[in-house]
Formats: structure tokens, sequence, C-alpha cells
């Protein structure tokens, strides 16, 4: 037992002795000099070296024309052509240099220059910290890489990281950007950037802003969170997380998305979107919802996916999949909507149905037709299966005008004249001013023309082959007072620009809406990138 205490305590004095040795200052080896000089007067308790002065330091090799050494201190001064290399990684050149052995610290001054393989740093005066590794200056600086020029006014170089570190005004200059922030981090091995706080990037395609982001100059990709948007000749995007490739200018925005059209007057919104620039092709899925300004008015147009292609002049609106639309005196539903600006022209496609203030309308085809000259709605066209349906003011009964095609034309934004053709069928409850029921007309013909004031029925004109009747109420059976297929669909009618969304959407709204608040929101959300918006509208070569 004895004899294990005995070993032990040898053991840690050995250790003890090791590193008490490992903490004492390693001396500074004068390897060359071609003259040798000790002049008490000139610099007391130093030695003069003069002539292509060599001098080593635990790693560090010094050569200079001219050197002051202090051995008690274990301290350098050298003069002119000044180089200090450590390893074949950093290489640093001034006209004049002070190295402190014990402290492993150096400063160099006089047309700094310290070069890595990776880049080179330009300024008037650099401190390097050996122990730590560390590089740093405070006076204007000029960093030069293959692919970029950065200039800052003080900064700091962690050699192990190769890491640049800049916390006042610094300036990335690419020939395609220049990239501006007061906190940059930035990698000079792999060209990566890390910005923190406002910090901007600009270039001919667009100007990017940022509070934190990452942008990597040598594959041109980037991801950007916090108060970010990427700003277009005629688009802004904006999203709780960016990402954007500058080689396909590429971009996609998650949650919070908010994509505006300057010059088409239009707005994106969702919680997932794509955009290529230069296909001029935009997906939005995830509550999306496209606002365009029309006649002072916004039309809502929802769907779960909303895809928007084409240049100015010639851009093409589609939305699939339960779609919804509300504007102040219209709203609709259907399977999908195709829009084309350049014919004017709008699809509502698969089990169409508007309504146009207190009228329902329905029908197999449904196209809302506008005029590009004076950028207002004109006409309407419904084909086969024509249903026109609004209740009677007054009583439970419902005003009903049935026909194959319904072609409607509209005045300052409402629907005002029209004319349903074909085999048409009309039942009308007929009231005086005082809102008193005249009788029920019921009649069939081969065309009818109805005039609308204020979103309800003024006239109603019926033309060939008339056969009908007016009918006092008690005449006229309840079953004979529906025209056969009237179906009321008024509970769904969509009253306001929130209705144009389900619950469930509206709760994965507040969700997603919740979480970007949140301090400890999930801000790098993978992305999924959609290649059916690229080149969408180009038919497939044979």
């Amino acid at each position: 037992m004895k004899k294990s205490l005995f070993f032990i305590s040898c053991c840690l004095t050995i250790l003890s002795f090791q590193t008490a040795l490992a903490q004492i200052p390693k001396k500074i080896i004068i390897e060359h000099s071609d003259y040798f000089d000790i002049n008490q007067v000139e610099a007391p308790d130093a030695a003069l070296l003069t002539g292509n002065v060599r001098i080593n330091h635990d790693g560090v090799i010094m050569t200079c024309n001219k050197a002051y050494y202090f051995q008690k201190e274990n301290y350098i001064k050298a003069f002119g052509n000044v180089q200090l290399v450590q390893g074949d990684t950093l290489y640093l050149n001034s006209k004049y240099a002070e190295y402190n052995g014990n402290m492993k610290q150096a400063f160099a001054t006089g047309g700094a220059i310290m070069r890595s393989p990776e880049s080179t740093l330009a300024t008037d005066t650099i401190n390097f910290n050996r122990n730590t590794q560390e590089v740093y200056y405070n006076s204007q600086g000029v960093i030069t890489n293959k692919e970029n020029t950065l200039r800052s006014k003080s900064g700091k170089y962690y050699v192990a990281e190769k890491k640049f570190q800049f916390l006042t005004a610094v300036t990335i200059t690419n020939p395609k950007y220049v990239i501006k922030s007061n906190h940059l981090d930035y990698y000079s091995n792999s060209g990566q950037s890390y910005l923190f706080g406002p910090s901007t990037i600009t270039s001919k395609a667009n100007y990017i802003y940022t509070e934190k982001g990452f942008y990597d100059t040598k594959k041109n990709v980037a991801h950007f969170l916090r108060r970010s948007y990427i700003k277009y000749n005629d688009r802004l995007i904006e999203g709780d997380s960016l990402y954007y490739d500058r080689n396909r200018e590429f971009a996609s925005a998650t949650r919070n998305v908010k994509i505006t059209d300057s010059i088409n007057r239009g707005i994106v919104k969702g919680h997932y979107a794509e955009i290529y620039k230069n296909q001029d092709s935009m997906f939005v899925t995830k509550r999306a919802v496209a606002v365009n300004f029309v006649e002072n008015d916004s039309v809502y147009i929802h769907g779960k996916k909303l895809m928007v292609t084409g240049p100015e002049g010639n851009r093409i609106i589609r939305a699939f999949n339960n779609v919804r639309f509300f504007k102040t005196d219209m709203s609709g539903k259907c399977d999908s909507i195709y829009s084309s600006s350049k014919i004017a022209l709008t699809k509502l496609i698969g089990k169409p149905i508007l309504w146009n203030g207190e009228n329902q309308i329905t029908g197999d085809v449904m196209h809302l037709i506008g005029d590009n000259n004076t950028q207002k709605l004109d006409s309407l066209k419904v084909l086969n299966n024509t249903f026109l349906v609004s209740k009677d003011t007054v009583g439970t009964g419902y005003n009903q005008v049935k026909g194959q095609n319904l072609y409607g034309k509209f005045k300052d934004g409402k629907l005002h004249d029209v004319d349903i053709i074909k085999n048409t069928e009309v039942i009308y409850y007929m009231r005086n001013d005082a809102k008193e029921l005249i009788g029920i007309n019921k009649n069939v013909s081969s065309k009818i023309n109805l005039i609308l004031e204020k979103n309800a029925i003024k006239t109603i004109t019926f033309f060939n082959q008339v056969d009908g009747d007016i009918y006092p109420e008690k005449d006229l059976p309840e079953n004979a007072r529906k025209l056969r297929g009237l179906v009321w669909r008024g509970d769904e009618r969509i009253k306001s620009k929130d209705d144009i969304f389900t619950a469930e959407e509206n709760e994965l709204n507040d969700k997603l809406v919740k979480q970007g608040k949140a301090e400890n929101a999930k801000e790098n959300v993978p992305m999924k990138i959609r290649k059916e918006t690229l080149n969408y509208d180009k038919k497939k070569k044979k």
C-alpha cells in the first residue's frame, strides 16, 4: 500500500514538473544576423542585429533588415522588410514590428499585410495573439481573395477557423453584388458569410435587406431571416424565412409570405412560395391568396395552390382546388380559375357559382371578360344550364331565370344588362312600390332580357314564343313555384374577404403567425423546390 502511494506521489510530482516546464516561456533564438552589436547608449539592454536577420520562436520565423533584441524581456523590435511566418498558413509583412516572446504576441505596422492561402489583409496596423490564434486590426482594412474584396474599419481574424469577424461598417464587393453590414462573419476558405443586424445586398438584378442571414459567396446561394425581403424592379418578396439562388434567380419563402407586384397592382400571400424571376413564374400555397386592385376595389382569389406566370401584359393567374374569390359586389366558387391579363379573360372552371349582389348565377361554363383599355369588368358569359336566382325581397319565394346561355354586360363594375337565350323559363314575384305582391309571373320564351339596378331586377322583357301568365299567389301552388333544377346555396355565399378561407386554413394561419412571432421560432425551415413552376407555359418539345 505504501509503495502504491509512493508511486502515485512520484507520478504527480513528475506531472507537476512537466506542467511547470511547459508554462516557462521559450526563449527567442537568433538564427542569423550579418552583424551583431551592443550599444548601451542607443539601445540599453538590447543587442543590435543588422543584415539578413532571422529569428525563431516556438514555430514562428521572423526575418527583417534590422532588429533590437531585448534578451531579458524576450522581446524583439524589427525594422525594414519585416516578415513573420507561422507554418505555411500565415504570413505577416510590414515596415516595422514588435514581438513579445513571453506573451507570444506580435504587433506590425506600416503597410501591414497578412496573407493566408485563401486571402490577403492589407491595413496600417495588425496585432497577432499566438496564444488565442487571433489577428485583429482597428484601422481601415482591405481583404481580397479570388471572388471578393472586403473593406472595414476594424476586424478580427481567427486563424484556426479561417474566419474574419467585423463589428463595424464592412463592405463585400463582388463583380455581381455588394454586401454591406455592421456585423459580419466571413470564412475565407469557404466564402460563406453570416450577417447580423441591418444588412443589405445590392446588385443589378435586385436589392436584399436582412437582419439575420447567410450568404455563400462561392455558390451564390443564401438564406435570410428576420425582417428580410428581396426587391426586384417590379416585385417585393417578404417572408419569415427566405432562400435565394442568384445563379438561377430563384427564391423561395416560408411563413407569412407576401409578394407585392407594383406594376400589375397585385399582392400574393401565403405561407410558402417559390419565385423564378427569369421565367416570370410564381407558385404559392398554404392559405394562398392573390389580391388584385381593380376599379378602386380589390379582388381576392384563394385556392389551395396559386400559380402566376408570364411577364407584364401577358400575366396568367391560375388557382387550383376549392377556389373562392371575393369582390365588394361579387363573389364566387369553383374548382379552379384561369385568368389572363393579355386577353382580359377569367375562366371559372368546374362547378362555378357566382353571386352578384343578391343574385346567384350557376352554369357549366362561366367566363368574366374585362376591358384592357378601361381596366374595368366588361361582360359575363355563362354557357349551358344557366340558372339565375335571387330571394324574393319580402316573402320566402325565389325569383328564378333559367335558360341555356347567359350573356351579361357590366356598367360601372356592376352587372346591368343580361340576356338569357334558348328555352328560357321565368318565375318572378312582382311587387309594387309598397312591396305588395301583385302576382307571380311564370313564363317561357326563346329569349329574356333583364335590366338590373343596384344588383336587383328592375325590368324583364320576353322575346319570341312567349307562353305564360301572371298568377295570383293563391292560384299558383307551392310545388309550381320552383323551376326544375333549382338549388339555392345562399348559406355558401362569400360575404367578405375572410370568408374565402376555411376554418382549417384560418387555424393553420393563426398557428404559423404565432410561430413567427415567438422568440424561439424555427427560422431555418426546410424547403422543397417544385419544378412545376419552371417553364410552366412552354410547350413540350417533340
